[in-house]
């Protein structure tokens, strides 16, 4: 089973980014209810950069989601001000995603995960971008435990990020992605693995990114990872994250472990999940029209 953060309130969507210009609680409860109702076990609350005005939409954000559902809460800007104006009014342990291998923002960042007791997503990009392979993952990862320790941070409350790109730019890459979930529970015992699930469907048509996504989330499982910051109005995928559909969970294992399942026995839904392992595996090349191939 999978730990669900449900990403819906994000101000890249039109509708939020809408809702928080105008203060319209209304419309940010409407999404939270149904999150924690879905499924969720937290909501992530993105507003972006948030330059300006962040300090007062964080803290309005944070007040508004917590007057309607319990859940407790992912703190989601790049303004360290708002992070530290939203944590204040927390009504549980949060989460501060994100804190990259980027000395300025590990320096403002730590600092408040100490001081608040909350958990941080370890994001696995530096000054020079992305990493070009595990071995850089590891290198980042363990410069972030290194200034974790610093601060007293404990292991159990690191949450690693080895960043996921789209499958439609970086097929080899999102395997690496893939395989690095393997090493972080032998680098910091006890530490939590997330990823923004929708990052490996990004740039696709809509009726292809539901399955990307939820194939990907069974695979990153079996690896090991325990959570993904994910879409919780997504039925499959939340009884998928739950350990409901433990059908399509055997046939994309049995791909990963190189068993080639009897397709004549599959239901039509099982086989498109095995074309998309495959496809995430690299075992065939990404195209666009990889379920009907």
């Amino acid at each position: 089973m999978a730990i669900v953060i449900a990403e819906n309130i994000h101000v890249i969507s039109p509708r939020i980014k809408e809702a928080i210009k105008g203060r319209d609680a209304r419309t940010i409860q409407k999404v939270a209810v149904k999150s924690q109702e879905m499924g969720a076990d937290f909501i992530d609350l993105n507003i972006g950069p948030a330059s300006k005005e962040g300090v007062a939409i964080m803290e309005w954000m944070v007040k508004t989601v917590q007057e309607v559902v319990t859940l407790p809460l992912f703190l989601d800007t790049l303004n360290v001000a708002a992070i530290e104006a939203g944590l204040k009014f927390c009504k549980q342990k949060a989460v501060i995603n994100s804190i990259s291998c980027i000395p300025e923002r590990m320096d403002a960042l730590f600092p408040l995960v100490q001081k608040y007791n909350t958990g941080c997503v370890c994001l696995l990009i530096s000054e020079q971008g992305l990493p070009r392979d595990n071995d850089e993952r590891g290198m980042l990862a363990a410069d972030l435990i290194g200034k974790a320790m610093e601060y007293n941070v404990q292991n159990e409350d690191i949450w690693f990020d080895p960043f996921t790109p789209p499958i439609a730019f970086q097929q080899d890459a999102v395997k690496a992605t893939l395989e690095s979930v393997l090493m972080f529970e032998e680098m910091a015992p006890g530490c939590r693995v997330t990823c923004g699930l929708s990052n490996v469907s990004n740039g696709l048509p809509r009726e292809l990114r539901d399955i990307l996504n939820q194939t990907f989330l069974i695979m990153l499982e079996r690896n090991g990872m325990t959570s993904a910051i994910a879409d919780a109005f997504d039925e499959r995928l939340i009884e998928i994250a739950k350990g409901k559909r433990g059908d399509l969970q055997k046939i994309v294992w049995q791909v990963m472990d190189g068993e080639e399942p009897a397709i004549g026995s599959l239901t039509q839904e099982q086989i498109e999940f095995v074309k998309t392992a495959r496809v995430l595996l690299g075992h065939k090349l990404f195209s666009p029209s990889w379920l009907s191939e």
